[in-house]
């Protein structure tokens, strides 16, 4: 995906981005898609940058040469003026690291030849190019002052040299506006560039983060449904078990087959149920079918079922139930688990046939959960579990709140507020 928005667009340090996620890395890039890639990129960092400014050292030097030699804008160089001539190229192999300094140097060599009236067009080149690098590099404020400056010791110069001259260059200072404004222009379309660049990775590494927040929310989530799912199921097992152990138990000769059938039933039936819903929950983690899909979420409409499988265990369960809107389908999701933590830990930990007592009902803005019994709450010294955690963790997931821990009375309290509408972040 980043690929395709980038297409063509460079890197900061000039590496090319190909167009397709298909092309191998040893496919060279076109023509056009180099030039191109040369014009965006900071000259400042672009690879090979000396060996580049030292080969149009020479091209200028080159081209120089011949308007000197073919052309009569000024004297014929002798060889004092062959050798400012071809010193005043010198310099540009320096010019992406040091441009204002090669340009004074330049200025430097330069006012001589133009003062002993060589020939006027052989350098002109070169002057150019000196003046593109300290607009292309610079601040635009910094590019116009260098401008008026090299412009108003040109001038001065000439009419040192012939006034005639001086006005033929003011004539001509055109040129070097242009040149100017030209540097200016790419400057700021290479920070237009690296902008959108800039925004476009920018982009998929927020993509990214939001992508790996997701998978760490669903990994918490599917951890919180199987720790609520098995610890429950355990529970109602091991308890279920203990109860026909004890009828076989306590008095073989005169065996309760009716009581242990109906223990072995219970326990085949949460069996049934766990394995029904540990199937929902797993069936995230599958590749077929679509990311988001995560099967039908349990609601209150449960809720019966916890509070009978809490009293096959023996807990005496007193529910009042007072729900006149529905709640949107995660908020019950979060009431049902929140229900089947707080009555596995009743059943865990308050001791035999504890008195349980469920209040659910929903006020403006608020469905409120409670949860409360009679025992005597956790072992002192046992190791604590992720009971807690998860009931809270959920709470907060649909932006509610939860409170949990020993009544001034005795027992134990779980109480929630759960909000009836859903906002931004929540799930």
């Amino acid at each position: 995906m980043r690929r395709s928005l980038l297409g063509a667009l460079p890197s900061r340090k000039g590496a090319f981005l190909p167009e397709d996620d298909t092309v191998h890395e040893t496919t060279r890039p076109r023509l056009g898609d180099r030039i191109m890639a040369a014009v965006n990129r900071d000259p400042r960092t672009a690879p090979h940058g000396t060996r580049n400014d030292a080969l149009l050292a020479v091209a200028l030097a080159v081209a120089a040469v011949c308007a000197a030699l073919f052309t009569h804008e000024g004297r014929h160089p002798d060889a004092l003026g062959w050798t400012l001539l071809l010193a005043v190229h010198v310099p540009i192999v320096w010019r992406r690291r040091r441009p204002l300094l090669v340009l004074a140097v330049l200025v430097a060599v330069i006012v001589p030849y133009h003062a002993l009236e060589y020939n006027h067009l052989a350098p002109t080149p070169v002057a150019y190019v000196a003046l593109y690098t300290v607009a292309v590099t610079g601040r635009p404020l910094r590019t116009v002052l260098t401008g008026a400056i090299v412009l108003g010791l040109s001038t001065s110069v000439m009419l040192t040299v012939s006034a005639h001259q001086a006005v033929e260059l003011l004539r001509t200072s055109g040129w070097i506006i242009a040149v100017l404004f030209c540097g200016i222009d790419v400057r700021y379309y290479r920070q237009y560039v690296a902008s959108i660049v800039e925004r476009a990775v920018r982009a998929e590494r927020t993509r990214e983060e939001e992508a790996r927040r997701r998978v760490a929310e669903e990994r918490l989530r599917i951890a919180r449904d199987l720790h609520d799912l098995l610890a429950h199921s355990i529970t109602l097992i091991g308890v279920q078990t203990s109860v026909a152990a004890h009828v076989l138990a306590a008095d073989p000769e005169r065996l309760d087959r009716e009581a242990v059938a109906t223990a072995l039933d219970d326990i085949s039936e949460t069996c049934r149920t766990a394995r029904g819903e540990l199937r929902t929950t797993l069936e995230v983690l599958r590749d077929h079918g679509p990311q988001d899909t995560r099967g039908p979420l349990p609601g209150l409409d449960g809720l019966p079922d916890l509070v009978a499988a809490a009293r096959l265990s023996g807990a005496r369960v007193e529910q009042d139930l007072r729900i006149r809107t529905d709640p949107p389908p995660a908020v019950g999701a979060a009431a049902y688990r929140i229900v089947q933590e707080a009555l596995t830990n009743a059943v865990r930990h308050a001791g035999p046939e504890p008195a349980v007592r469920l209040r659910l009902y929903d006020e403006p803005g608020a469905l409120r959960v409670s949860v409360t019994d009679d025992g005597t709450g956790p072992t002192p010294g046992n190791t604590p579990g992720f009971g807690l955690v998860g009931m809270r963790e959920r709470a907060r997931s649909v932006g509610g709140t939860l409170d949990a821990g020993p009544r001034p009375d005795g027992g134990f309290e779980v109480t929630a507020a759960l909000p009836l509408t859903m906002g931004k972040g929540t799930v």
